[in-house]
């Protein structure tokens, strides 16, 4: 199979969807991958190191999109690429499709088979291909936070990890799944006081278990994630339903009893945000502030650490990069764990979660390939 990689043009984003050692993995199989010129530079990797690897440099996305056959990618499509998607296109990447309904349209209208990262599963019920980048948005959140709580940022001018005979910051973080404990684990390093809300009794009993009690849990119910962000000097958001849009934690009503200078950071904002009062916003302008609460919602938190970016994603997504480059969409048919990655074929949605967000009819892949 032919294996297009395009630089990726979102703002702000320096990940690229194959690396050099992936394309020399791709070439081992016997394909051809066409690497657009410079995709690789943000995250480190010169046109050199993909030709060497085995690869075929190109000068433009639309030498890639026109000779390749499955496109693969980090970011969702943007509608300069989705309008060079063709039915005899597979396309490999993240799509949060849920919160878009204008990516959406222009997959559909493409025709092609959209094939999303994040919807992938494995045989314990996991995200596999989301889980790496969630690792980093976790970490990474609890950086952003810090820096953004200091009185130049817009933040109440607070150290997240307090000094001798002054409190740390209370981070309160809404989920405990991967996000969620990647962001605990790097709050409790840095000597912040950290609250982990979930709703799976046997997640907080890992948790108690992991940080050996020194994270407080709490089951997320309405009343308690009210009380605990009006303690919280910075609320991170990490609440996830696979394929859906988050759901709205922190209303607007509550910004106002919040702490002034407080930070919500949400990680969620792939899905639409947990909190009411999200918007996507970019690394070079990552916050906003309402009601005295600043935002940081920036949508490819990742994207801030490209190397390492690119390398986890990468190894968590090759070996079903290279089914389907294998076997194209028999590979679904090989493996139930990719195929809830299919969110779009033929112009149709094959995802229930994501035609339900949307409200739209989905339809049964089998049916739709006969």
């Amino acid at each position: 199979m032919r294996v297009g990689v395009p630089k990726e043009i979102k703002p702000d984003e320096y990940r690229v969807g194959l690396t050099p050692n992936a394309v020399r993995e791709y070439a081992a199989h016997g394909h051809a991958v066409l690497v657009q010129t410079g995709a690789g530079d943000g995250a480190g990797y010169a046109d050199d190191d993909y030709v060497k690897a085995g690869a075929t440099i190109v000068p433009d996305a639309d030498a890639v999109f026109a000779g390749a056959q499955m496109i693969v990618k980090v970011k969702e499509p943007q509608k300069v690429e989705w309008e060079k998607l063709t039915p005899e296109h597979i396309l490999f990447t993240y799509l949060h499709l849920a919160p878009d309904p204008a990516q959406t349209e222009g997959l559909l209208r493409s025709g092609c088979a959209a094939i999303a990262y994040e919807t992938v599963t494995d045989a314990r019920g996991g995200l596999p291909l989301l889980a790496p980048m969630s690792e980093v948005a976790g970490r990474i959140a609890v950086f952003s936070a810090a820096e953004t709580l200091l009185k130049h940022n817009g933040g109440m001018g607070l150290l997240l990890c307090g000094v001798p005979g002054v409190p740390p910051a209370r981070v309160v973080v809404l989920g405990g799944g991967v996000v969620g404990i990647n962001a605990a684990r790097m709050a409790m390093g840095l000597n912040a006081e950290v609250v982990v809300l979930e709703r799976s009794i046997p997640r907080m009993r890992e948790i108690d278990d992991i940080f050996m009690g020194r994270v407080i849990t709490r089951y997320s119910s309405v009343a308690a994630v009210e009380e605990e962000i009006l303690k919280a000097d910075v609320v991170i958001g990490a609440v996830l339903t696979a394929g859906a849009a988050a759901p709205k934690l922190v209303r607007r009503e509550h910004l106002h009893q919040m702490k002034r200078g407080s930070v919500l950071v949400d990680v969620s904002i792939d899905q639409g945000g947990c909190f009411e009062t999200s918007h996507p916003t970019t690394h070079a302008d990552p916050t906003y502030t309402v009601d005295g609460v600043v935002h940081y919602c920036v949508a490819n938190m990742p994207g801030a650490a490209p190397r390492t970016s690119s390398e986890a994603l990468g190894h968590a997504t090759l070996p079903f990069g290279l089914a389907l480059a294998d076997h194209g969409l028999d590979a679904l048919k090989r493996d139930k764990h990719l195929a809830k990655g299919l969110n779009v074929l033929n112009g149709q949605l094959t995802h229930p979660a994501v035609a339900h967000a949307l409200g739209k009819p989905s339809v049964d892949p089998y049916g739709v390939w006969g």
